[in-house]
């Protein structure tokens, strides 16, 4: 018998982005001044300006809900079959954030939901995992929605606490890829264990930020190895129009440009850094306003290369490199689409991270505070008072989520 024809798939990837940067926001300079810390270092070498933070009226759930609402249509909502949140900041320890979500989002009960946990690299584990599942056409019809959802604990004081961090970001995955289509057959990882940063508890991020800056440079050459290898000789920049790497703070991008060159050609450090200007820093425009967003921050820079570059038009291909402490990397690429750039605009995230209430260290030393004095708590409901009539102004009325409260560890959420 002869064999069956090959079935040639649909094209995969991202149909729709939208993003969400929490609705206070703190000024890193102000708090560099604060500590003593010279303002320039974070413009010139860790590439940051602000960072989002929530209202204790808010956490993980709501961003997940309020990054992915707004571009959810009804027929979305039918024919969503798969919803992965990658997180490494969940509220329980047994009970997904993606049961919250399937809910308040009104997704149809016909859905398979889980978390998606590895560091910073669960928001691509989720989308390879949601594309492959699409790629299978065992739901024809289906769609995934991905959601990557992180914020920051406390850490007043310590050197790395300009680099920390909250947001989320929702992409529909689909055989429509408007905004990105997914070259599935080229595809690098790198694995291997290692205690970089992490958390032992849910209060406590820890580790060592110096292993985990060298780990994150080993996956980066060990992804690209492989994926070389599957895609077979290419040229650096008629191959790729624009780079994307995992952001942890700004400055790291450029190391990792830097190490990514040099695997085509030798480069003096400023030619690298005018070709890490030209090819990737614009992708860094919500990164340097969000702070880390962990597993989003590869996703959230992805709308900022969009946004930011003229020169970037539908077909172009963008290399792209995730990392997830622990750890994991991985380099693959992507064909942008044919409506990205009206996708991404219509997320509206530049004006919603300028909408954000300005916060002064003392507030933001304080909200931090009283956040970690009620984490594990069985029993508290947020104060919605303060930060200048902030619920009354942005949440009452404008159908966003919010934490109610806790009562004997049970969750309340609802609209304001």
């Amino acid at each position: 018998m002869p064999p069956s024809p090959t079935r040639a798939r649909p094209p995969i990837g991202i149909e729709k982005i939208s993003a969400y940067p929490c609705t206070l926001s703190l000024d890193l300079e102000e708090l560099a001044r604060h500590r003593g810390h010279d303002p320039l270092d974070l413009r010139q070498n860790l590439l940051v300006c602000r960072r989002g933070l929530n209202p204790l009226w808010e956490d993980p759930v709501t961003m997940t809900v309020n990054a992915a609402a707004p571009m959810l249509t009804d027929e979305d909502r039918e024919r969503i079959e798969l919803l992965i949140v990658a997180t490494e900041s969940s509220v329980d320890q047994g009970k997904p954030i993606s049961t919250w979500a399937q809910r308040h989002l009104g997704i149809q009960p016909h859905c398979l939901n889980y978390e998606s946990k590895h560091a910073c690299f669960g928001g691509t584990a989720a989308l390879m995992m949601a594309a492959s599942w699409v790629a299978s056409g065992l739901r024809p019809q289906g769609k995934a929605l991905v959601i990557c959802t992180d914020q920051s604990r406390m850490h007043l004081h310590k050197p790395y606490e300009y680099v920390m961090g909250a947001g989320a970001v929702a992409m529909l995955v689909s055989t429509e890829p408007r905004v990105l289509e997914l070259e599935l057959e080229k595809n690098g990882v790198f694995t291997q264990e290692v205690s970089d940063t992490f958390r032992p508890t849910s209060r406590v991020e820890t580790g060592n930020g110096e292993a985990s800056l060298y780990c994150y440079l080993d996956a980066l050459e060990g992804a690209l190895g492989q994926y070389l290898r599957q895609a077979g000789p290419v040229d650096l920049d008629s191959y790729f129009q624009k780079h994307l790497y995992h952001v942890p703070f700004g400055g790291l991008t450029f190391q990792a440009h830097r190490t990514l060159v040099r695997q085509f050609r030798r480069m003096k450090k400023s030619e690298a850094l005018e070709h890490f200007r030209r090819r990737s820093e614009p992708a860094l425009r919500y990164n340097q306003e969000m702070g880390g967003t962990y597993s989003g921050s590869t996703f959230i820079a992805l709308m900022g290369l969009i946004e930011a570059c003229d020169d970037l038009h539908p077909g172009d291909r963008l290399g792209i490199f995730s990392y997830g402490s622990g750890s994991c990397g991985a380099f693959y690429s992507g064909i942008l689409g044919p409506d990205a750039r009206a996708i991404v605009g219509a997320a509206r995230l530049g004006e919603l991270c300028a909408s954000r209430q300005p916060l002064s260290v003392e507030e933001y030393e304080a909200l931090e505070g009283e956040r970690f004095r009620v984490i594990d708590g069985g029993d508290f409901v947020p104060p919605t008072n303060g930060f200048h009539d902030l619920y009354a102004r942005r949440y009452a009325g404008q159908g966003l989520l919010t934490f109610k409260g806790i009562h004997d560890h049970y969750r309340e959420y609802g609209p304001a």
